[in-house]
């Protein structure tokens, strides 16, 4: 166990030395914290959007197979593994593009509220620190709505790996007609993802358009 503890503590440093090493070299190039933190909620934007079209692919996917009318039933299921496979990844990148925005705003701020400290100008100070506050809680709603939205990634690719599981090992007629049951749950998991990623991405269309104000 403290082994395991050690090897995740060295991981965390690294990974972070990593960061400020790549923050640092960004901004001999004129590239701040800010603009980082921009171009990654962007990224982050562009993820949930096409994960939106991955799960929508996938539900339809699964309608065909519920909808099954004679033909082969392996490539049925081939199909639909290769929706589930696709939506996994869709997932994971969406994860990775929050936290990798979560690590910027966390630099970003950190540094910031340092750098109030070396204001001789206690106006100017006085209009950042309030600019920070304002900044911080625009922050707050956008990564509140974003893990509103990665919560949602998780009932969806459940459903989805159970009815492949189910239908890998029951390649017949009778499995398909047993999955109809689920079509109404994974069409209400969906829509309730599709609905959460269009408010975080309405968000982040938000905190982009104020960040460059």
């Amino acid at each position: 166990m403290k082994t395991r503890l050690l090897i995740l503590s060295f991981t965390v440093l690294f990974l972070s030395a990593c960061e400020s090493a790549y923050y640092g070299t960004m901004e001999q190039f004129g590239v701040h914290k800010r603009d980082i933190l921009v171009d990654r909620i962007g990224e982050a934007q562009s993820a949930q959007e096409e994960g939106q079209e991955q799960f929508r692919d996938a539900l339809e996917q699964f309608r065909s197979v519920v909808n099954f009318d004679g033909g082969e039933l392996q490539q049925i299921y081939n199909r639909l593994n290769a929706e589930f496979e696709d939506s996994e990844e869709a997932a994971d990148l969406i994860r990775d593009r929050i936290q990798a925005v979560e690590a910027v705003a966390d630099a970003l701020f950190d540094e910031w509220e340092d750098e109030l400290a070396l204001y001789s100008n206690q106006s100017l100070r006085r209009d950042s620190e309030q600019q920070l506050r304002d900044t911080r809680t625009r922050y707050a709603r956008l990564i509140a709505a974003m893990h509103r939205a990665e919560v949602t990634l998780d009932p969806v690719l459940d459903s989805l790996r159970d009815n492949v599981l189910y239908l890998k090992h029951n390649l017949n007629a009778r499995a398909i007609a047993s999955l109809r049951g689920e079509l109404d749950t994974i069409n209400t998991d969906v829509d309730r993802l599709i609905d959460a990623m269009e408010l975080a991405i309405a968000e982040s269309d938000r905190f982009i358009a104020e960040m460059r104000q």
